[in-house]
C-alpha cells in the first residue's frame, strides 16, 4: 500500500487536554483495492492528537473524489477526527463536466451492490488505520455520496451513525432497512428538485418500517447541492445556500456528540 504524505496547513495553535499544543493537520493519498479495482483515497488527521480518536468515512459527489470532499476530509480532521475520503469511482477517475458526472453516477446507482461494495472498502482502510478508534465510526456524503453512506447503513455494517448531505434517498429494496445498525442523520434541502416529495416520504416509511432511529431536517428555500459554494444553478436546481450549509454542518456537529459522547 503506498502512502503520500503532504502537510497542506501551517501549524495553529489549538487547546488540548488544557494544554497549548501546535498542531499541523496531516494528509495522506492512500491506494486501496476493491476486487481488482485500484482505488485512491485521500486521509487527513490532527497530529497534536496522540491517542486513537472517532474515525469518519466521506464519501464524495458524483464528480469523484476532488477538491470538495477534500476540504471537508480536512474540517473534519481540524475538529479532533480521523477522516478518510473513499474513492468510489477509482484510481484516476476524476469527471471533468456534468456529462461525466452522470455516467460514473449511474453506473453505481444501478448496481447497489458494488457501491456499497466500494463504500465498505474506504470503511474498511478507515477502521485499520492506527490512529482510528474502531468502535467509533461515522460515514457522512454529500449528493450521491449522501445516497451511497445510506446504501452502506443499509448493508448492515456495524458502525455508529451516518449523515446525508443532499443526498438521494431512494433505494431498489427498502426492505434493507431492516439491516440498519447505524442511526441515521439526513439533512435535506426542501425545496431539492432532484429529491422530491415523493421520495422523501418514501424514505420516512422505509425508515419507520425497518424500526431505525433516525432524524430528517428539511431546510426550507434550499435546493440541491446546498453546502457547496460552487454550486451555483449548474445543474439547474443545484445551488450553494450559506445559511443551510452552516446550520447542517452544526446538526452534524451534534450527531456526532450524540453518537460518539462529548
Amino acid at each position: 500500500m503506498k502512502f503520500l504524505l503532504s502537510v497542506l496547513l501551517t501549524p495553529i495553535v489549538i487547546l488540548l487536554s488544557s494544554t497549548h499544543v501546535l498542531a499541523e493537520i496531516r494528509t495522506k493519498t492512500i491506494e486501496y483495492k476493491q476486487g481488482s479495482t485500484m482505488l485512491e483515497g485521500y486521509l487527513a488527521y490532527d497530529d497534536a492528537i496522540k491517542v486513537k480518536r472517532p474515525g469518519v468515512l466521506v464519501v464524495h459527489e458524483w464528480n469523484g473524489l476532488q477538491s470538495y470532499a477534500k476540504k471537508r476530509t480536512e474540517q473534519l480532521a481540524k475538529l479532533g477526527y480521523v477522516a478518510f475520503a473513499a474513492d468510489i469511482y477509482g484510481q484516476g477517475i476524476r469527471p471533468k463536466n456534468i456529462e461525466e458526472s452522470g455516467t460514473q453516477a449511474t453506473i453505481y446507482r444501478q448496481d447497489r451492490k458494488l457501491l456499497r461494495e466500494r463504500a465498505k472498502a474506504g470503511l474498511q482502510v478507515l477502521q485499520n488505520y492506527p490512529l482510528t478508534d474502531s468502535k467509533h465510526i461515522a460515514a457522512i456524503g454529500y449528493c450521491f455520496g449522501g445516497g451511497t453512506v445510506l446504501e452502506l447503513a443499509r448493508s448492515g455494517v456495524n458502525i455508529a451513525g451516518v449523515v446525508s448531505f443532499h443526498g438521494s434517498l431512494d433505494t431498489p429494496d427498502p426492505n434493507d432497512a431492516k439491516n440498519i445498525k447505524a442511526k441515521v442523520l439526513v439533512l435535506h434541502g426542501a425545496d431539492d428538485p432532484f429529491v422530491p416529495e415523493q421520495q422523501v416520504q418514501a424514505f420516512e416509511t422505509e425508515m419507520r418500517l425497518g424500526n431505525v432511529n433516525w432524524q430528517l431536517i428539511s431546510y426550507g428555500g434550499a435546493l440541491h447541492a446546498f453546502t457547496n459554494p460552487e454550486a451555483q444553478n449548474n445543474p439547474k436546481g443545484a445551488l450553494y445556500n450559506a445559511s443551510a450549509d452552516q446550520r447542517s454542518w452544526q446538526a452534524m456537529r451534534q450527531f456526532f456528540a450524540e453518537i460518539f459522547g462529548k
